[in-house]
């Protein structure tokens, strides 16, 4: 049966959501329903969060033709693809023995989306995960998106660039962005990946090292939230939806609960602030290039 850890809890009875949470849990499974399996055979693209050798944690995107997702058995999820050679998870998922994993399928042209949790093993050209949770989450905030393969442009061409702050380019990147997506862990090291979304300028860059963005009303679960609460390590995945560049950032996060700050960001019911502490780019990361976005109309406006 499913259960909320300590640090959920106590997000959850801060935020005075407790009663709401505690009816969410029923959306909390163990194993994929029929129905999703159909879902996630159809996807092009699934997000993949977990800790590199140096306990850093990472967020990153494998993709591949529909079919690249399979479903053999209610707890298990095969995933016919690796991270590219540049990719900050390539070393550890390409030689993954039940390493956690967080992961979220999200179809940007209906909105929908899966967080699926496990350890995952190298199995083949691949990855083979044994299911720990499995959760259906809303369409709020997700930009309606189209894809196409980008074999049409040309040759995709490849490069990393690393550091430890946001460069000028990278900071406009982040600051115009309408969707990314951000790894957690437990104190435990059960690790989760979610899809944080709104209009662009929902980002604000602080500085070359800080970022902040909103809390939305959400399922009230905190997921996210309720682990930065007993282990402050994040990472994030800023996607490049137009040119397949990836902007990877690892660092720590808190959450920010004066209510003055808030006040000053329409719809946010919290805040959370990011610390980077390491930049991975690669461009040519996806081979999918998507279209312009249709915004939420759940999208608060930003200041």
């Amino acid at each position: 049966m499913a259960t909320y850890h300590a640090g959920e809890l106590a997000v959850q009875e801060r935020a005075g959501l407790a009663l709401r949470a505690a009816s969410a849990l029923r959306a909390v499974r163990a194993e994929v329903p029929p129905v999703a399996r159909q879902f996630l055979a159809e996807r092009p693209l699934i997000v993949v969060g977990a800790a590199d050798p140096g306990g850093r944690l990472w967020a990153t995107h494998l993709t591949g033709e529909p079919g690249f997702l399979r479903v053999p058995d209610p707890r298990s999820l095969v995933i016919d693809a690796l991270p590219v050679p540049e990719d900050p998870l390539a070393g550890v998922l390409g030689a993954a023995r039940s390493l956690p994993v967080g992961m979220i399928a999200i179809e940007p042209a209906t909105r929908r989306r899966m967080r699926i949790n496990g350890r995952a093993d190298r199995d083949g050209t691949g990855l083979r995960v044994t299911l720990d949770q499995v959760v259906s989450n809303c369409p709020k905030y997700i930009q309606q998106r189209d894809h196409r393969p980008a074999d049409a442009d040309g040759p995709v061409l490849r490069r990393a660039t690393t550091g430890r702050a946001l460069d000028a380019a990278q900071r406009a990147a982040v600051g115009r962005a309408d969707t990314f997506f951000v790894t957690t862990a437990s104190d435990t090291g059960h690790v989760d990946a979610s899809h944080r979304g709104g209009n662009p300028g929902f980002v604000q860059v602080l500085s070359a090292t800080l970022l902040r963005w909103p809390d939305y009303t959400g399922n009230a679960m905190f997921l996210t939230l309720g682990n930065l609460h007993v282990n402050p390590a994040a990472g994030i995945l800023v996607p490049d939806w137009e040119t397949g560049t990836a902007l990877h950032l690892s660092g720590t996060a808190r959450t920010v609960w004066d209510a003055e700050e808030i006040a000053r960001t329409p719809g946010a019911q919290r805040l959370v602030e990011f610390c980077v502490e390491a930049v991975h780019e690669v461009s040519g990361a996806s081979p999918l290039r998507w279209g312009e976005p249709g915004y939420s109309r759940y999208n608060p406006p930003v200041r």
